[in-house]
């Protein structure tokens, strides 16, 4: 690492200079990281407290939901004080941190929802065989590897972004410590790293991807078979809610960071960064709740309402 980039700070230009739309900003993000927290928090707590979830698919929401919880917290804090504070500035420390655990937890993120697609093919496709495959062991496991296989990716973006040297321009063109933009502040070339990224990023999300598309083929193939109005549409609700998930988290990350360097655009990728950074953790709770019906009974009984 060069030691003589210790001694300056990033300026993240955030989103807007103009107070008003501060504010506004401040009110919209701070709802938004509040309800997250909320649901994701309720969601984990409800799956603790109610044993009737205590299943691998359940444990495997509880693990997302704690991991969204995460993965906004190191977002949208340093945000909404930016929002507040005329010196937006963020430590060289600071910024190398905020960029390592963003990337590690969407990392996991990705792996897990890969893990969760494998999850649901064995309860469709391998039923009972379901709870000696997925025991616990094996489900701690899975989560432990997602974990693992995050930060060590995070940890390729952390030493190849952060050994590079940088200009006397040091404002961030970002609401926060990202990688491309990062990377435009460098004085060194970076085409290298960038194919490097590039392909990590690409191996990872492809991987995860074409596991989950093989698993979902191979369960529209059972799901086919069965023959009863009512096993049928219990099964495609049981995947519905990931897919859905899976569809948008990759969705983004995709457009984010695949695209061609030709269509970079700073505004464009504040826009994709704010879907997957705030939007997305709010809506996996709900995704996961409204069409869950154990979800909801077991949110019933918490209450004492059943």
């Amino acid at each position: 690492m060069d030691e003589s980039n210790m001694t300056f700070k990033f300026i993240l230009l955030g989103f807007t200079k103009d107070h008003q739309q501060k504010i506004f900003l401040f009110s919209f993000f701070l709802s938004c990281y509040i309800l997250t927290l909320l649901g994701n928090l309720a969601m984990v707590l409800l799956i603790i407290m109610d044993d009737h979830l205590h299943k691998p698919m359940y444990f495997f929401i509880g693990q997302l939901a704690f991991l969204d919880t995460c993965y906004s917290s190191v977002i949208s804090p340093e945000m909404l004080i930016n929002f507040l504070n005329e010196d937006t500035s963020i430590s060289f420390n600071g910024c190398a941190a905020q960029m390592y655990f963003f990337v590690a937890l969407g990392t996991a993120e990705s792996f897990l929802l890969a893990a969760m697609a494998y999850d649901r093919y064995v309860a469709i496709c391998n039923p009972l065989c379901y709870i000696m495959i997925m025991c616990k062991s094996v489900c701690i496991w899975f989560v432990a590897g997602c974990y693992l296989g995050g930060f060590l990716h995070s940890g390729i973006y952390a030493i190849c972004t952060f050994r590079l040297p940088f200009c006397d321009s040091i404002k961030v063109d970002h609401f926060f410590c990202d990688v491309p933009p990062l990377l435009k502040l460098s004085c060194a070339d970076t085409s290298y790293i960038e194919i490097l990224l590039f392909g990590f990023t690409g191996s990872v999300c492809m991987s995860c991807l074409i596991m989950i598309i093989v698993t979902y083929i191979l369960i529209i193939l059972t799901i086919l078979r069965i023959r009863t109005t009512k096993m049928w549409t219990q099964t495609f609700c049981t995947c519905a809610s990931h897919f859905a998930a899976v569809s948008i988290y990759f969705g983004t990350i995709l457009i984010m960071y695949l695209k061609p360097k030709t269509k970079i655009d700073s505004h464009f990728d504040r826009v994709i960064s704010v879907f997957y950074t705030v939007v997305i953790p709010l809506l996996n709770p709900l995704i996961y709740s409204i069409r869950n019906r154990d979800v909801k009974i077991a949110f019933r009984r918490v209450l004492g309402t059943t």
